[in-house]
């Protein structure tokens, strides 16, 4: 398992002292804790070797790459899940890794936006039960059909009942069959409503779909594998609450998106801490441009995407 969460933060505040070298006060407002907590921190590291990286554990190693990956990508924070022990399978382990840190991220009260996929269904599935009344969980984009699998009803009905939370299902198709319908239906009341409170929320959960030929939006029948090809070919890099994303992580102008009931892209970038959790190799590219456009502050990957998504940003220029 990753270090635990205060573990982290003392990591994190011995790597901002240390390796940024900022002053107490800056790393204590940097992490939203008080200076007293970052000078404990600090006294900790240096009593556990924590400072001294070239001769850090594996487990540290680890988490030096993290860092590193936070300061090129401009990411609040990132966790990443080993692969190089036989005791740990990634894709068992990144599930569980995923539902700890987003417990950790859930204030009191707050409004957490999900949406949809294998991933973060798994997430839910794994998730602890947690007493959080008041925390509200909504449904960032509309459904699919009743045969679709990891649908966004299911993910958001069964992680508000994991947090004994209250949750707002989205009932309205995630696509379209028309451009003339969909925009019809954006303008009734309950449907604006909806989509008006996106930016209300404090924490969004999800990952970043591909474009291949096998993606959610081809097995759920939104888009023929020829569309989406044409979709790629034209730039499209990724998916994000069912709408289609450019390699800069722009909305696409394309009929899919026009015919999309999802929660508009700026008000999900709105969003404070957005938790993007990527477990499949193949998805590097639309990863890279989820970042680019913004839609990760909190990541969990693997390690071996940690270090591929650091070659990338090593040799390019950082996003904005």
């Amino acid at each position: 398992m990753p270090i635990r969460s205060t573990d982290q933060v003392l990591h994190k505040a011995a790597w901002l002292y240390y390796t940024h070298g900022m002053r107490q006060d800056e790393v204590a407002k940097h992490l939203d804790i008080s200076r007293a907590s970052v000078a404990m921190y600090l006294r900790r590291a240096r009593e556990t070797g924590i400072v001294n990286i070239a001769t850090s554990t594996q487990l540290f190693a680890d988490d030096v790459l993290a860092r590193q990956l936070e300061d090129a990508a401009k990411l609040k924070a990132v966790w990443i899940v080993p692969e190089d022990r036989q005791a740990i399978d990634p894709t068992a382990e990144m599930p569980v890794v995923a539902a700890a840190v987003f417990l950790e991220l859930i204030g009191k009260g707050d409004r957490v936006g999900v949406a949809w996929g294998r991933t973060v269904y798994h997430i839910a599935d794994v998730m602890p039960f947690a007493d959080l009344q008041g925390v509200t969980v909504v449904q960032l984009c509309g459904n699919l059909g009743a045969p679709y699998s990891y649908r966004p009803d299911q993910c958001t009905t069964e992680i508000a009942r994991r947090l004994n939370a209250e949750g707002i299902n989205f009932y309205a198709p995630l696509v379209l069959s028309s451009e003339r319908l969909a925009q019809e239906l954006r303008q009734e009341p309950v449907i604006q409503e909806q989509l008006a409170t996106i930016p209300d929320c404090t924490l969004a959960l999800y990952s970043v779909g591909g474009i291949e030929a096998d993606s959610h939006l081809v097995k759920c029948g939104a888009l023929t594998a020829e569309e989406m090809k044409a979709l790629g070919e034209a730039g499209a890099a990724g998916v994000i609450a069912g709408q289609v994303i450019d390699r800069e992580g722009q909305l696409m102008d394309c009929a899919h998106n026009r015919r999309c009931i999802s929660a508009d892209l700026d008000s999900i970038r709105s969003i404070p801490k957005r938790m993007m959790v990527v477990q499949e190799d193949e998805k590097l590219e639309p990863l890279v441009a989820a970042i680019k456009g913004g839609f990760a502050s909190h990541l969990v990957i693997t390690a071996s995407m940690a270090r591929r998504l650091l070659d990338r940003w090593s040799g390019a220029a950082q996003p904005q």
